[in-house]
């Protein structure tokens, strides 16, 4: 059941952004005067069709993995006399650039639509401050200190964790200077430190970027209230439930959670006493871990529970509220800053500064896709915004058989005043066919190795 939502979340959302995508295309075609012949969604056999008044056939075929737009074109197939004014190859350079750069274009709008409904229902997050610093580290050598809140990131505002992260997400790779500002608790003298950064997390293929700084997240206590007992379990079979709180293991105190787990992992198949409280009386269990072994070949122990975790305190809980205009201002903001994300970020792995092992294909964006989901619509909305960012973006770059290789003929071509030569565009689809192909092969690659 798990798999099945998975991979219906999944074609729901790559439907959408296609969908949207090609009506870019065929809502600037129609408005050039070009006759659309066919708007799929889908390729293969179709299981729905069905044809409006201007003679235009609408498709939901079996495979929603994709989409076109099939315009009358010359070159592709005979037109009959007196509907040659409708084919797409006998529109003006400048409308067909417009034409091919809509779709694109529509999914940047699709982006900001989305975060406008995601600021205008409110964003939630955790204010940044540093619970503690690891020794010589980035962080170290710039002088943070533990209970500092960063408040800025190269100039840049850092009013939540997710923030910082995209703040730093745009110096992976980089090297040079990364300057902070920060302040104490109940102060507002903001200090300036600056940390120089050398290849930053440039082979790091899953970079955890606070983590990359030598920042740990200031957490409130998380005691050790068990929550979910996995049938069949240690935990299980100790008779432990949901609500019992461990207080006690081999008469050692365990005030906190990650205590309790750095414990249980250091004695796998080890018996301990457990002293624990259920319902205010104390209570004590014998618990042995089970043996687990990790990919690198370490055993460590495993007992099966979960653990309650706290809310969040009121005064490290920012909330940021938008009317209609703001929100669209933030909106647009946010888009413009992923597009130069990603085209910074496509630009880092061409030149070696980011490891190829980042790029990510099908079934990354299937569990990205699902774990939004499951985290509520604002989560998903903005996930399907981040996805038609880079959908459109990708689509721009100048690569034959992409809409950015399109671009670049035309622009040709209306720079020099006649078409580039078509053998040297087959020859150059060609080519582009076969980047696209190895990048798919790549990105699929990484995708079954992550698994």
């Amino acid at each position: 059941m798990e798999l099945i939502y998975t991979i219906l979340i999944t074609l729901f959302s790559l439907a959408l952004l296609v969908t949207v995508h090609e009506f870019g295309h065929f809502w600037v075609a129609r408005r050039c005067g070009v006759t659309v012949l066919r708007f799929s969604v889908g390729f293969g056999r179709p299981l729905l069709t069905w044809h409006d008044r201007h003679g235009t056939e609408y498709v939901i075929a079996m495979l929603p993995l994709g989409g076109y737009v099939k315009m009358l074109d010359e070159r592709v197939e005979e037109v009959t006399p007196g509907a040659e004014d409708g084919a797409f190859n006998r529109k003006s350079v400048w409308a067909r650039i417009a034409i091919v750069a809509a779709g694109p274009a529509a999914n940047l709008i699709l982006a900001v639509v989305a975060y406008w409904f995601v600021f205008i229902a409110g964003e939630t997050g955790i204010a940044p401050i540093i619970g503690k610093v690891e020794a010589d580290s980035v962080a170290a050598v710039a002088g943070l200190e533990t209970g500092q809140e960063i408040v800025a990131i190269d100039g840049r505002a850092t009013p939540t964790w997710q923030a910082v992260n995209f703040r730093l997400l745009d110096r992976i790779g980089d090297s040079g200077p990364l300057h902070f500002s920060v302040r104490y608790p109940d102060s507002d003298l903001v200090y300036q430190s600056t940390a120089t950064l050398q290849n930053w997390l440039a082979d790091s293929e899953q970079p955890n970027l606070v983590a990359g700084l030598g920042i740990q997240v200031m957490r409130p206590p998380i005691p050790v209230i068990l929550d979910e007992i996995v049938a069949d379990s240690p935990a299980a079979a100790a008779g432990l439930r949901s609500g019992d709180r461990v207080f006690a293991a081999d008469g050692q105190l365990m005030p906190e959670w990650q205590q309790w787990v750095e414990y249980v992992r250091a004695r796998p198949g080890t018996e301990m006493l457990l002293e624990y409280e259920r319902d205010g009386v104390a209570a004590q269990a014998l618990l042995i871990p089970a043996r687990k072994q990790s990919d690198d070949g370490t055993t460590y122990g495993q007992v099966g529970v979960t653990v309650k975790v706290p809310e969040w305190p009121p005064e490290m809980v920012r909330e940021f509220h938008y009317g209609p205009w703001s929100a669209l201002v933030a909106a647009t903001t946010r888009t413009g800053d992923l597009v130069i994300f990603t085209l910074n970020s496509i630009k880092k792995m061409l030149t070696g500064l980011i490891s190829t092992k980042n790029l990510s294909g099908p079934i990354t964006i299937a569990k990205v896709a699902t774990a939004s989901a499951e985290s509520g619509l604002e989560s998903f909305i903005a996930f399907l915004a981040l996805l038609s960012v880079s959908l459109g973006v990708i689509n721009l770059l100048p690569v034959p058989v992409l809409d950015g290789g399109h671009l670049l003929f035309y622009s040709l071509e209306a720079l020099f005043g006649r078409p580039v030569p078509e053998k040297l565009q087959v020859v150059g689809y060609q080519v582009g066919l076969s980047i696209i192909m190895g990048v798919m092969v790549l990105a699929l690659y990484n995708d079954i190795t992550r698994l």
